[in-house]
This record gives C-alpha cells, sequence and structure tokens, in this order.
C-alpha cells in the first residue's frame, strides 16, 4: 500500500511549501524510494489557464495539455515523478466535477453537500495516485490554515487516515517562527496558534517544519514541541537559503527529515544516494564566470510570472560554472527609450512569452537590437512570434507587418489565427496545449544543440507563422527549421550567419532540470558566454567592445 504525506502551511502564505514539498519528494527518491507528487490548490478557478500571471505567477503546462500551478514545475525539477492533470486538483474542478454528477443524477435525489460529496471527490482524487509502484504520494495544500476556502480540503484529508489507517499517513505543517528585531529574539506563538487551528479541525501535524532566517535553537524547538505536541526531534529548522533553492534537500537531510519520515511511516528505504545533489550544490556555490541576460518580458515586475525560464537559464548556468545575473526589463520601457541604452553590456537577450498587445512594440525593438548587434537570442512562444514580425518588417519590408492577436485587420499578418481557433468561445483549455510532435531541418543549429532531428516538446498558444509567408521568409534569410510532423505548422525559426539567433513556438523552460540542462538554454547560455568572454578579452586589450 502506498504511504501519504500531507504538507500543509501556517501563519503566511508564501513560505515554500512547493518548494519543501519537492525536497522531501528529493530525499526520498535518494533513498530508493518512489514517489508521486500532487497539489490541491483552494481558489475556485478550474485551472490556472485563465489566470492572470500578476496574480498566480506562471501557468506550468504537463505533456497531457494540463494547465497547472508553477508548484509542479518544482516537483518536476526536484524529482521524477510523472505528473498528469491528476496531480493538480483546485476547488472549482472538484466543485464541476460534483455539480456534474447532480446533475447527471448521480446521487439519486440526495441533498448534496459539502461533508460527504465535495470531501469525498477530494479523496477519491489523492487516493487515486497511489499504485502498487508508488512507495510514497505526497500531497501539497495550497493556501494557509485558517482560510475559508480550504476548509473542504483539511476534512477530506483528515477523514483519509480514518479510510486507509493512521499508519500510512505522515502529517507535515510548514510554518514561520518570525525574528523581532525590537525583542532580539525568535517568536514561536504564531507557529504555536497555527497548530491549534489545525488540531481543531482534528488534524494533530507528526512534523513541523520551521522557516525562519535566523537559527531556530535547541530551546525554541523543544517549546515549539512542547506546545505543538510534536517530538522535539520532529521540529524541523528549515533557513532560508543563502546560493540556490537546490541547497533545501541538503538542510532537510541535515536535519534528519529523511530518516524521521522513513521511521514513522515504516518504509523499506535504501542509503541515501545524495551525492551528485552535493556536486551540484557545489558548482552553484562555486561559479567560475557571470554572464548577464536580458528578459525582455510583460509580467517582469511579478518574478513567478517566469519561474521556468528563470530556472532554465540557472540550470545552464550550472553547466558552464558560470551565475546568471538576470536583468529583468519591462517590454513597455523600450517602446520610451533607446534599446541601446537599456540593453548595453548584456551578453543575451531573452523574449518569454505572453498575451496580448501591450508592451509588443518594445519587444520587438529588443528582438531588432539583438539581431543588428549579433548578440544571442532566444525567443518563446511571443518572442518567436515578434521575432518573425520584426524580420517581415526590417528584412521583408512589410512595415505594418504584424500578428492579427494585435491587428485584426493588419496588411500583412504573418502571424495569425488557425482555422479551428477561430471558432472558440471558451478561453479556459482551448488553446494548442501539451505535448506536440516537431521534425527539425537536418543540419540545423536546433538538430545539432538535441542531437536528433524527432523532438516532443510543450505547449501553450493559440496564434501561429502564417503559411502564406514561407516562401518569402526563406528566400530572404530566416530559415524555418522546426515543423509539424505533416509540416502545416512553423515551430521553429533560425537565423544563419547570426553567432546565436533561435526562437521556438513551443516552451522548452518546462522540461529543464538542474542536474540536465534543456539543450536549447544549454546552447543559449554557452553563446553568451562567448560572448561575454570575448568582450572581456577586447576590454583587456584596451578595445571597446
Amino acid at each position: 500500500m502506498s504511504k501519504h504525506i500531507f504538507v500543509t502551511g501556517g501563519v503566511v502564505s508564501s513560505l515554500g511549501k512547493g518548494l519543501t514539498s519537492a525536497s522531501i519528494g528529493t530525499i526520498l527518491e535518494s533513498r530508493g524510494l518512489k514517489v508521486r507528487m500532487q497539489k490541491l490548490d483552494p481558489y475556485i478557478n478550474v485551472d490556472p489557464g485563465t489566470m492572470s500571471p500578476y496574480q498566480h505567477g506562471e501557468v506550468y503546462v504537463l505533456d497531457d495539455g494540463a494547465e497547472t500551478d508553477l508548484d509542479l514545475g518544482h516537483y518536476e525539477r526536484f524529482t521524477h515523478s510523472p505528473l498528469t492533470r491528476d496531480s493538480n486538483f483546485t476547488s472549482g474542478r472538484i466543485y464541476l466535477k460534483v455539480i456534474e454528477k447532480e446533475r447527471q443524477g448521480k446521487y439519486l435525489g440526495g441533498t448534496v453537500q459539502v461533508v460527504p460529496h465535495i470531501t469525498d471527490e477530494i479523496k477519491n482524487s489523492v487516493l487515486k495516485l497511489a499504485a502498487p509502484d508508488v512507495d510514497v504520494v505526497i500531497t501539497e495544500l495550497g493556501g494557509t490554515v485558517g482560510d475559508i476556502e480550504g476548509l473542504p480540503f483539511l476534512e477530506a484529508i483528515r477523514q483519509i487516515p480514518l479510510d486507509i489507517g493512521r499508519e500510512n499517513c505522515l502529517f507535515i505543517h510548514l510554518t514561520l517562527v518570525p525574528y523581532l528585531k525590537a525583542a532580539r529574539e525568535l517568536k514561536t506563538k504564531p507557529t504555536q496558534h497555527s497548530v491549534q487551528q489545525l488540531r481543531q479541525i482534528g488534524i494533530q501535524p507528526d512534523v513541523l517544519i520551521i522557516r525562519c532566517e535566523r537559527p531556530l535553537g535547541r530551546d525554541n524547538a523543544e517549546k515549539i514541541g512542547l506546545f505543538c505536541n510534536v517530538e522535539k526531534n520532529a521540529v524541523i529548522e528549515e533557513m532560508d537559503t543563502e546560493f540556490s533553492i537546490y541547497e533545501v534537500p541538503l538542510g532537510l537531510i541535515e536535519h534528519g527529515l529523511d530518516d524521521l519520515i522513513v521511521r514513522k511511516l515504516g518504509l523499506k528505504a535504501g542509503e541515501r544516494q545524495m551525492e551528485g545533489w552535493e556536486l551540484l550544490v557545489q558548482k552553484i556555490r562555486n561559479p567560475q564566470h557571470d554572464v548577464t541576460i536580458a528578459v525582455v518580458g510583460k509580467y517582469i515586475e511579478h518574478r513567478d510570472a517566469y519561474k521556468s525560464i528563470y530556472e532554465s537559464l540557472d540550470h545552464a548556468g550550472f553547466k558552464h560554472d558560470s551565475r546568471i545575473i538576470v536583468k529583468r526589463i519591462e517590454a513597455e520601457e523600450l517602446e520610451q527609450q533607446d534599446p541601446a541604452a537599456i540593453l548595453a553590456g548584456v551578453d543575451g537577450i531573452l523574449v518569454p512569452g505572453g498575451f496580448g498587445r501591450r508592451g509588443i512594440e518594445g519587444k520587438i525593438r529588443a528582438v531588432r537590437f539583438a539581431r543588428t548587434q549579433k548578440i544571442p537570442y532566444f525567443g518563446i512562444c511571443l518572442g518567436m512570434q515578434v521575432a518573425v514580425i520584426e524580420f517581415a518588417r526590417e528584412v521583408l519590408g512589410h512595415k505594418n507587418a504584424n500578428s492579427t492577436e494585435f491587428v485584426a485587420d493588419t496588411d500583412h499578418p504573418v502571424i495569425c489565427l488557425l482555422e479551428e481557433q477561430k471558432k472558440v468561445t471558451h478561453r479556459g483549455g482551448t488553446m494548442r496545449l501539451g505535448a506536440q510532435a516537431c521534425r527539425l531541418a537536418e543540419g540545423s543549429l536546433l538538430a545539432k544543440l538535441y542531437g536528433r532531428t524527432e523532438i516532443s516538446e510543450r505547449h501553450r498558444h493559440r496564434y501561429e507563422f502564417n503559411p502564406e509567408y514561407r516562401d518569402q521568409f526563406m528566400a530572404a534569410g530566416m530559415n524555418l527549421v522546426g515543423t509539424s510532423p505533416d509540416g502545416s505548422l512553423v515551430e521553429a525559426v533560425e537565423l544563419p550567419g547570426h553567432p546565436w539567433f533561435a526562437a521556438v513556438q513551443f516552451h522548452p523552460e518546462f522540461k529543464s532540470k538542474p542536474q540536465s540542462p534543456h539543450p536549447l538554454f544549454d546552447g543559449f547560455i554557452k553563446a553568451a558566454l562567448q560572448r561575454h568572454q570575448e568582450r572581456a578579452l577586447l576590454a583587456a586589450a584596451g578595445t571597446t567592445p
């Protein structure tokens, strides 16, 4: 029987439950255990697909096309857990299922209630991940204990031990112990109150993970354990990391969390194997180079909006012994100011995905600067579309070229809707989503980076390259090096003769891992590092780069 770990959070939001849950998965996998990961989100949206990046951060897309919470990105980067749409449930999705069953008469005329109908649906969503070959299912509950919308989820996980046995369940509560400068001490009372709220619901945490900016100390750990009815050795300190989030698993191991979980759940685990992770952290702590990458986006002020982009850049940096310095640039700034003043000194320019007209002209100016100044350029999704628009305007001479997303009646719609997309009336889940096959041209830069011509990448977009302009682009020097298997859709473009200019319609950032950077990010950072080193040599020789 699969064991279950439930991770809850208290005191404040944004404590890092997703990162902690992923790190727990890492340390259990290091003991030879197979884990499955899951996130339960209390908000009413059916999925994050229609939510603003300003409120929710990035939408993380899985192979099966599920639009999910960004914490699932942590799960994939930290573990080998296979993720599907069953790995992320929201209140909206749960309630929708129950309402559909009620409309179909499946409750036989009974009164539909939160308990047992909603809670049963939540329990089914958790227990369906259990399987004979799965040792541990780790379920993270979004939100903070005390939030009204999270109560059905807490009630559901309270019931699960009654169904499968308390010995098969472990409750981990992540909380904050703040440091008050005026008093010069850590305060444990908020944690005590948070655990009291959990216990009132009927959940006694087995393990407390304490987020703190200063060492917790034995006295505080014993005090928390006493007042929260938790073994003192099950009060685990999780201090802010100094260099990278990838240090978190090692910190949890240092405090014996893996041994504690194995003992409490009665797991048959092997010896810990974390040597590769330790070597990774050593590289992160001792970079040999600094590489500056400009990320020109529409949601720059919200750091989680491009979370997977930033992580993928770091992954490639680890491989090349480089610290990636990200220069976050709001696209609209480039519409008002000289790109040369803002982008001067960067080693590479990346334009990520996005929706809507705002900031588009700034992104186009960033592309033009990268193309003309021979700076490595990487375009992702919308980043490919603006590269196509810029090329059409400046090289093909179609001054009014645009996407029909931004100007419906443009003279030259080099980016447009597919016919089937014109019929779409609902926004949620109706884009081109999930893993799709792509064929790369022999001898292209991308084929060399991947080491093959047949690839599969995840998509999340609605607009496409207009096939009517293919011949014009190819004749003018933009190579259309990636297509769908039937050749109907353009997936990737390159500019030969440029140090590194590649743009893709898909989202490679969703398939990068810290110990295995995505080939495109790897190639991009390698080119940016080469530019950085060449500029350094010129500067040392007294020549202006």
